[in-house]
């Protein structure tokens, strides 16, 4: 896997909903690295600060077309939709993990906020997430075309700065590390376990 990134690599933030994708947006933003968004989804209680997504993403695999102007830029994808990347790129993957109890809590919180049943009980969840982050790891690893840095959520928060230079190196090191640092509101770390 190439250790550095270029002006011809797409850089893509992914994990599960409510891992702290949105934050990584804003931190790279902040570092100078520009992004991939079409501010269809604004920000509400849940994501103060915006979510910065891109809704072609969601049809990449009947339309990548929306990768054409990807390179040199930062999109975010959900975990399951990086198997309808294209393998004509390459891609510098910023993967956030989080304890998933507090990913379902957050993703629970929001759902009832918006009046949406949660589905189903925790403890399947956590099996099924568990499951499919294995199963999307061992993928991400083993294309020839991906390059991949785990980011923990909880640690991102709690050391901003330091994480901020284990990505700013992941990604070629032109990033602004201090921006990107300042970039983190511990205040916005809600749901904690």
């Amino acid at each position: 896997m190439p250790s550095h990134a270029n002006q011809n690599s797409v850089v893509i933030v992914s994990g599960l909903p409510r891992s702290g994708t949105s934050l990584l947006m804003q931190m790279l933003a902040a570092g100078g690295l520009p992004l991939l968004t079409d501010g269809v989804r604004q920000a509400d209680d849940h994501n103060r600060c915006g979510y910065h997504e891109l809704e072609a993403v969601k049809r990449t695999k009947t339309d990548a077309s929306w990768l054409a102007d990807a390179p040199g830029k930062v999109v975010k994808l959900v975990y399951l939709l990086l198997y309808d990347l294209p393998s004509d790129y390459q891609y510098r993957v910023v993967f956030l993990q989080r304890k998933l109890e507090e990913v379902l809590a957050s993703q629970k919180i929001m759902l009832q906020r918006q009046g949406k049943p949660s589905g189903a009980d925790d403890a399947t969840l956590l099996r099924i997430f568990q499951k499919e982050l294995a199963k999307v790891d061992q993928w991400l690893r083993s294309q020839p075309n991906f390059s991949l840095l785990d980011v923990d959520y909880n640690q991102l928060v709690a050391q901003p700065q330091l994480q901020a230079a284990r990505i700013n190196a992941f990604l070629g090191g032109r990033l602004n590390v201090a921006a990107m640092a300042a970039a983190v509101d511990p205040a916005q770390y809600r749901n904690r376990m």
